[in-house]
Parts: C-alpha cells; structure tokens; sequence
C-alpha cells in the first residue's frame, strides 16, 4: 500500500532536511516541498496566488499518488492551518493509500539558532525569525503526530517518521 507523509511545521524547523532523508530511506519514495509552487519573486500573497498554488501541489501530488512507481509520497510544506490539511486531504486521491500527518517541531531557542544560520548564511530574510516562532505554538491544535526536532539530526527524525529503529 502506498504511503502519503505530509510533514509540516514551521520555517526552519527541517522539513526539507528531514524529508530528504526519509527519501533516501525509504524505497521507492519521492520527495515534494511545497515551496516549489510558490517559488516566485516577487512573493504575492493573494486569494488568487493562494488558489494557485494549492491547485498546484494537488496536481502533483495526485499525479504521484497514481503513479505505481512509487510507494512512499513525501511532501513537506508550512501547513499551519488545520484548514489547509483539510483542504489538501479533500482534494487528493488517498482511497487506496495510507496518510501520514506529521508536525515537526523544536523549542523557540533551536528554531531561532537555525534560521539564524539560514540568515548569516543568505538563505532568508531575518523576518523569517519572528514569523516562523509565531507559527510554531499554532502546530499543537492540528491532528497530526508530532515530533520534537529540539536535539535531533534529521536522520533521526526521519527515522521516528518512518518508523525505523
């Protein structure tokens, strides 16, 4: 049976450093971030980009769900709404896969080194700091499993997601 992983939490927590490695660990699985349907520049947050971008990564996400080719399906994204797993779960094709809902999480001092590195390192915008904190405590109310990144390396991570010694 096919296995869908969608694994959120806020910016810098290591979403993509974890999803790559669960990809490298788990066999026949691909990796999707959702950032790359709304890699754009300028950044535009409207009702229609919004629209966009979710139509974007439903499409793509059921074109590799229907894909027999692969039996793990790794998408990561900012999902700090229970809304947007909603919606994104009522649009893809789950009837003969399995879902996994998972939220990566870490304390505020971690998530601020981390992206304080991202910052010195010219990956982000110092603002990311104090967005990515605001969303951090929002991650407790959604329906998904969560995972305290505070100490990890994304080996382990990815190995707790998948459920690997």
């Amino acid at each position: 049976m096919k296995t869908l992983y969608l694994i959120g939490g806020p910016m810098g927590v290591g979403k993509t450093a974890v999803g790559q490695v669960l990809k490298q660990l788990l066999p026949r699985s691909v990796f999707l971030d959702g950032d790359w349907c709304w890699d754009a520049n300028p950044f535009i947050v409207t009702e229609e980009t919004r629209a966009m971008v979710m139509d974007n990564i439903v499409c793509l996400l059921n074109s590799f769900l229907c894909c027999t080719v692969y039996d793990h399906v790794i998408f990561v994204w900012v999902m700090h709404r229970q809304a947007i797993l909603d919606e994104l779960l009522a649009r893809l094709n789950t009837a003969d896969c399995r879902v996994k809902r998972i939220s990566l999480l870490c304390d505020a001092p971690t998530l601020c080194a981390r992206l304080q590195g991202d910052v010195d390192a010219g990956l982000r915008q110092a603002e990311v700091i104090s967005r990515s904190l605001d969303y951090l405590p929002l991650y407790e109310a959604l329906d998904t499993e969560k995972i305290d990144t505070t100490g990890l390396s994304p080996m382990e991570a990815a190995r707790r997601i998948g459920g690997m010694p």
